[in-house]
């Protein structure tokens, strides 16, 4: 079964040392979480697969500045693929570091699992929480997307949640009173949502419906001026 877990944050301005730091936190705590204690690998847009160990991140992400002309402005790029054990396997795909004015920057994971697996989905969700401190960030599937954009309005690029949601402190102060959705604390101030289980679509449209129309899930301005609300 593939899920995704995303964050998204405004721009922040990182030296190449600090990202990658960010990354190398990223790929162990994604070792300790998932079954794919493997070897990772770079992808390319036009090249095959190169390998990636954590301690070449910055040399990694030198090159990727280099080749990206504009990565000052809208952020520098990399996406990495690790295989696991049989029917395991995560990429992560992200773009930070930059000042962009109108697209977020983010950190994407797809998981790929056996169907009979357990992913645990909240705790990878809080790890890209604590790591890269982003806006808001869910987990989710193309099945929740369908329905929050069919449903609910809801349009590409603005803030959500689908079976399990972060929302920073400033968006957190704002969930309304009564939401049956709860979940921990994570250390920035922020919260985690649990929000429903799999296959509980219509949940996830009325908690988003319910979170947006309170201010929780209002996009930031544009043009972009900070990471977060």
């Amino acid at each position: 079964m593939r899920r995704v877990v995303r964050a998204f944050w405004g721009p922040r301005p990182e030296p190449v040392e600090a990202l990658a730091g960010r990354w190398r936190l990223t790929l162990e705590r994604v070792s300790q979480l998932l079954p794919v204690g493997g070897e990772w690998r770079q992808v390319h847009a036009s090249e095959p697969d190169t390998a990636c160990a954590p301690d070449e991140l910055t040399a990694v992400l030198l090159v990727a500045q280099d080749t990206e002309a504009w990565s000052d402005r809208t952020g520098t790029g990399l996406r990495l693929v690790c295989t696991g054990e049989a029917g395991w396997a995560v990429e992560l795909s992200g773009v930070a570091g930059g000042t962009p004015q109108f697209l977020l920057q983010s950190l994407v994971m797809t998981v790929e699992a056996p169907e009979d697996a357990v992913v645990p989905e909240s705790e990878l969700l809080a790890m890209l929480a604590a790591v890269w401190e982003p806006d808001f960030g869910d987990v989710t599937d193309d099945d929740i997307l369908d329905a929050l954009e069919d449903d609910a309005g809801f349009v590409v690029g603005d803030p959500v949640v689908g079976r399990f949601g972060y929302l920073c402190s400033a968006r957190a102060v704002l969930i309304p009173d009564g939401l049956e959705a709860s979940g921990p604390a994570v250390p920035d101030g922020g919260v985690l949502l649990h929000i429903a289980a799999s296959g509980e679509i219509d949940t996830v449209v009325r908690v988003y419906e319910r979170l947006r129309d309170a201010g929780a899930l209002a996009p930031l301005a544009r043009p972009l001026d900070r990471p977060t609300l």
